[in-house]
């Protein structure tokens, strides 16, 4: 696999950009550029996830639940999928050479990417109900429905779905074009309408919701901004969209040219066109995960503030003394110095 370049196509479309890819962006460079992110995107998620985890405020606000997972989903795909193609682009062949682990590689792939588009898809909806619509969660039963239930839903059906797809017996999947470097696509997906099923419900139309309902939710704030005029409710309104904007951004920049030209190639685009563009996009959506952490703790102005309390207090526990006992102290023994010298 390229690697960069083995999600699905949809239909069947299997479209062999492996020397291209290596031509366009060689892999020593995905290899140092990937390693780079991946450390330093761990250790943000880390630092992100104690500090709202040992936060009760910031652990209990329902807009930082879906975050949390979405956060603890990166890492899983950071510590599994991310050091494969560290490996495959390292040496050029894969870490192990079984079909099980062909499977678990492209299913974890499928799986936790789908997953994470989908879930930030309904945060993007779930931030108008926070905002608008505060009442529909006022209590624990309508919290159950309206904002536990459709997370649950989605990361079941999710499992659901690609466990059926890849480890189901429907037909025989073919690994050659995957350890060649290509796009793996399940052999399902050739016969079925469910490469396109996965095409359009799983990728193109969750990033449409968050282009849309982030654009949306602007309108709406700015409008209510203007009708109430009141202070405090605009501050956290600024607050919870800001938040949402700085992460939909990734999702912009870095998911949406990707789904776009496949979306265009497997209803028409000429291969001559999409190629090169291809290449660099698949190379750049895995910088949505890489980034998350950072959009985070960016977008969190209380989460920043308490993240640099922390980093202070750690200073100042390994400081054995400030500077006013210090120079006390340095004082105190220099005069000591000076009595002993004079005495004989």
């Amino acid at each position: 696999m390229s690697n960069d370049q083995h999600r699905s196509t949809g239909g069947g479309v299997r479209p062999n950009l492996t020397s291209l890819s290596n031509w366009v962006i060689p892999p020593i460079v995905r290899f140092w550029s990937y390693l780079f992110f991946e450390i330093i995107s761990i250790l943000c998620t880390l630092l992100v996830l104690y500090t709202i985890l040992s936060d009760r405020a910031l652990r209990r606000a329902l807009h930082n639940h879906i975050i949390i997972v979405l956060l603890f989903i990166g890492l899983i795909y950071e510590i599994t999928n991310i050091p494969w193609i560290l490996h495959y682009n390292r040496t050029g062949i894969p870490m192990f050479s079984t079909t099980t682990f062909y499977l678990i590689w492209v299913f974890l792939d499928y799986t936790f990417y789908s997953v994470q588009i989908a879930l930030f898809a309904w945060a993007t909806i779930e931030r108008h109900i926070l905002i608008f619509h505060d009442k529909w969660v006022g209590t624990r039963e309508k919290r159950l429905v309206v904002h536990y239930g459709p997370m649950i839903s989605i990361i079941l059906y999710y499992l659901i779905y690609y466990s059926i797809i890849h480890f189901a017996p429907f037909c025989e999947n073919s690994f050659d074009v995957f350890l060649a470097g290509g796009i793996f696509v399940p052999c399902i997906f050739s016969r079925t309408f469910l490469g396109s099923w996965d095409l359009i419900i799983h990728q193109f139309i969750p990033t449409l919701i968050i282009v849309f309902s982030s654009i949306f939710l602007v309108v709406r704030v700015v409008k209510q901004r203007r009708r109430f005029n009141q202070a405090i409710t605009w501050r956290r309104h600024r607050k919870l969209t800001v938040q949402l904007l700085s992460i939909s951004s990734l999702y912009l920049l870095f998911n949406f040219p990707w789904t776009i030209l496949i979306f265009a190639y497997q209803y028409g685009l000429s291969e001559d066109i999409f190629s090169i563009p291809l290449v660099y996009t698949a190379y750049l959506y895995y910088y949505v995960i890489f980034l998350f952490p950072f959009a985070c703790c960016g977008s969190f102005r209380d989460l920043r503030k308490k993240i640099k309390r922390r980093m202070l207090t750690r200073v100042n526990k390994k400081r054995p003394k400030n500077a006013s006992q210090l120079f006390i102290t340095r004082t105190n023994n220099d005069a000591t110095v000076k009595r002993s010298g004079t005495n004989p």
